[in-house]
């Protein structure tokens, strides 16, 4: 039951990102966005996580691979010492879609009251901050890539 349950949450979560992805004329991430969470590395951990009680050992381990399998992940980016290095825009783009498909889930409507809430814990380069408020605030839809 915990498995399905998390399943449905996962699927909810490719959707409403999917819907933001097609805003953005991202079409193929609508489809490819999140498929490391399906791994059984990472959707039995999440599963037992969210819905059998914390497990917090499981799903540390499970977030980790999650986050350096993924580019749209400003984790991704940080090198060993600790820096960041510039994300490139593709990359920004599908993070903040992935920030207004999970604000739409959780109860929030802009990417950017979860920006404004978690940037002071995000390493993120100069240039990829920029990115993110140009993305964000400038409200560019449907644009190409540069």
């Amino acid at each position: 039951m915990i498995y399905l349950k998390y399943l449905q949450h996962l699927l909810e979560h490719k959707w409403r990102v999917g819907i933001e992805c097609i805003k953005m004329g991202m079409i193929w991430h609508a489809i490819t966005h999140d498929l490391s969470k399906f791994r059984p590395s990472e959707f039995i951990a999440y599963a037992k996580h969210f819905y059998a009680g914390p497990r917090r050992d499981l799903f540390e381990t499970a977030w980790c691979h999650h986050q350096h399998r993924n580019k749209h992940h400003w984790h991704y980016w940080v090198k060993a010492d600790g820096h960041a290095v510039p994300m490139p825009r593709k990359y920004v783009k599908q993070m903040v879609v992935d920030w207004r498909g999970l604000g739409r889930q959780v109860g929030f409507d802009r990417a950017g009251v979860f920006y404004s809430k978690n940037k002071h814990r995000m390493v993120l380069h100069k240039s990829t901050k920029s990115l993110i408020l140009d993305i964000m605030y400038g409200e560019i839809l449907n644009d190409k890539e540069r």
